[in-house]
C-alpha cells in the first residue's frame, strides 16, 4: 500500500446526491422550530446555511438526517444510505472509551458491522486518513485526552473513511483553531470538488461568501436561497 486513501468515484456512485425538501415543519412542543421550507440542494452542491441563533438551522440538518420527526412536509432523498451526519462538537460524547484510532475506523463499520472486528485493509486506511488530517501521532490517544480541534479532526477523518455521497456538517469550524479550520475547510472543498453533496451550518459570513458557493437563509422559514451573492444579504434585511 503507497499510504494515498482510494475510494469510488462519486461520478459513478448510485443514487444521485439531491436533497429536495417539502413544505419542511419541525415542532418540538408547541414550539414550531421550521415551517414550511420547500426547495432543493443540487447534487455536488456546497451550501452554507445561515441565521441567527434559533433560526432552525441545526433542526433543518436534523431533519434531512432523519433523526427529528417531521410535523409536515417531506424529505426525498434518493442517497439516504449514503448520508454522513456531524453534529456539533457539544453533541459528542468525549468520555465515551475510544481512542482516536478506533473513532476513525468507525466510518468504515458497513465493512465489518456491529459483531466484527475491522479488518487489516480497512486499519490501514484509517492510518492514512489520520495522516491526511495531521493526527498520526494521536492514534493510541483516548478521544478524552485530545484538544478540541484534533477530535474535530477525527471526526472528520471518520466522515472521509465513510465515503458518503451526501455530508451533513453542523457548526464544524466553532472553537477549533486556525490551522484546524484551514485543515477542515481544505477536506470541504475537496468533497465539493469530489462532486459530494455538501450542506454546513455555519456563523461566520466572511467564510460563507469567500468559500461557499450557495446559501440558505433561515429564519424558521427560508428567507433565502441560492447563490451566495444574492442570498446573503438577505441576512441583513
Amino acid at each position: 500500500m503507497d499510504g494515498r486513501v482510494q475510494f469510488t468515484s462519486v461520478e459513478h456512485m448510485e443514487p444521485d446526491g439531491r436533497v429536495l425538501l417539502r413544505n419542511v415543519t419541525v415542532r418540538y412542543g408547541r414550539r414550531t422550530a421550521l415551517e414550511a421550507v420547500s426547495g432543493e440542494f443540487a447534487s455536488g452542491s456546497l451550501t452554507a446555511v445561515v441565521g441567527a441563533n434559533g433560526a432552525g438551522k441545526s433542526t433543518l440538518l436534523a431533519a434531512i438526517a432523519g433523526v427529528v420527526r417531521l410535523a409536515e412536509g417531506a424529505v426525498n432523498c434518493a442517497a439516504r444510505q449514503r448520508m454522513a451526519y456531524l453534529p456539533q462538537l457539544a453533541a459528542i460524547d468525549r468520555d465515551y472509551p475510544l481512542t482516536v484510532s478506533e473513532l476513525i475506523t468507525l466510518g468504515g463499520w458497513r465493512e465489518f458491522g456491529a459483531f466484527h472486528s475491522p479488518g487489516r485493509a480497512l486499519r490501514a486506511q484509517a492510518v492514512a486518513v489520520a495522516e491526511k488530517v495531521g493526527l498520526t501521532r494521536r492514534l493510541a490517544w483516548p478521544i478524552g485526552e485530545i484538544s478540541v480541534g484534533e477530535l474535530q479532526r477525527a471526526l472528520f477523518a471518520r466522515l472521509i473513511l465513510q465515503d458518503p455521497r451526501i455530508i451533513l456538517l453542523d457548526e464544524p469550524f466553532a472553537a477549533v483553531d486556525v490551522q484546524t479550520m484551514s485543515v477542515l475547510l481544505d477536506q470541504v472543498t475537496q468533497w465539493h470538488r469530489e462532486g459530494r453533496t455538501v450542506i454546513a451550518v455555519l456563523h461566520d459570513l466572511d467564510l460563507v461568501q469567500a468559500r461557499f458557493p450557495s446559501t440558505l437563509v433561515l429564519a424558521r422559514r427560508c428567507v433565502a436561497w441560492g447563490t451566495t451573492e444574492l442570498a446573503l444579504p438577505a441576512m441583513a434585511a
